[in-house]
């Protein structure tokens, strides 16, 4: 199954890259293959935390797919977990995690490991998913240096 496991320091605070991560509306204008995003529910869940049901449209060139996901937001613990609800995948799941590491600055560990439910569309997408994951993070890091005005 493929995966991507990634760290790294950032000059922004948890607090920013936490929010930046969970305004998931904002993706299609920076995340690599994602077309649009449509929160269909939010809820406070288990344990108390933001839940929201979410819908991502990703492509390129005339392959779409669509897919739902549960994301469990849990500011306090500075993390973002991802579980897959239905769509193209056998199997997704996704998480970021948020650690202050001085003033300003925090770490960013963001894993991601999926597998297309059909081996027709793993060979049509497969290479362009794991080239897109693997920019995933960094795509983050560079909106946050647009959105917070860092070098």
């Amino acid at each position: 199954m493929p995966s991507f496991r990634t760290s790294h320091i950032v000059p922004h605070t948890t607090q920013q890259m936490f929010d930046l991560v969970a305004d998931m509306e904002s993706y299609p204008q920076f995340v690599p293959l994602c077309k649009s995003v449509r929160n269909r529910r939010r809820f406070i869940g288990q344990g108390g935390k933001e839940t929201v049901i979410s819908q991502m449209e990703v492509g390129y060139k005339a392959i779409r797919e669509t897919f739902t996901t549960r994301v469990v937001l849990d500011p306090q613990a500075g993390r973002i977990a991802v579980e897959y609800v239905d769509g193209p995948f056998s199997h997704l799941e996704n998480s970021w995690v948020f650690t202050e590491t001085g003033e300003g600055q925090c770490r960013v560990d963001f894993f991601i490991a999926y597998e297309f439910r059909s081996r027709a569309l793993a060979t049509l997408m497969g290479s362009m998913f794991d080239a897109a994951f693997r920019k995933f993070a960094s795509a983050f890091e560079e909106r946050a240096d647009v959105v917070f005005r860092t070098g």
